[in-house]
């Protein structure tokens, strides 16, 4: 398992790598790691919900947890229980975050314009600090 506590660090550190990525002008890999930070993030509230201690990392330990074994943001923010808060109060940001798909870091290099990163690393960071 990896611990929630663990799992927020690894969050936090997700969006740090975007922002050094995304002063380096790599906007596609900085866009995807915030993303990336998101649905950590996700996860940790997923065991803070359900009072464990850790979410399921290895093969033996997701055999019954396999609903849980996505990257899909809208059914992990349902999971973790925050949909009706995070779409009430924080749309906007929730609206960029996950307007990027997991599929989407098959993309063309270039496809992530300079704003477009920007924008999801400020909801990203909004979205963090609004556990």
């Amino acid at each position: 398992m990896i611990e929630v506590a663990e799992l927020d660090l690894i969050a936090e550190a997700r969006l740090n790598d975007g922002k050094a990525l995304y002063a380096a002008g790599l906007y596609d890999s900085a866009s995807y790691l915030c993303r990336y930070a998101i649905e950590v993030s996700l996860k940790a509230r997923i065991c803070r919900t359900l009072n464990w201690k850790g979410f399921p990392n290895t093969s033996s330990e997701w055999q019954f947890y396999r609903s849980f074994q996505t990257h899909d943001l809208e059914v992990l923010l349902k999971l973790a229980g925050q949909e009706d808060r995070i779409k009430k109060h924080h749309f906007t940001v929730w609206s960029a975050v996950t307007s990027w798909k997991s599929y989407s870091r098959y993309n063309k290099v270039g496809t992530v314009k300079r704003e477009d990163a920007e924008l999801m690393i400020h909801s990203v960071e909004q979205l963090l600090s609004a556990k």
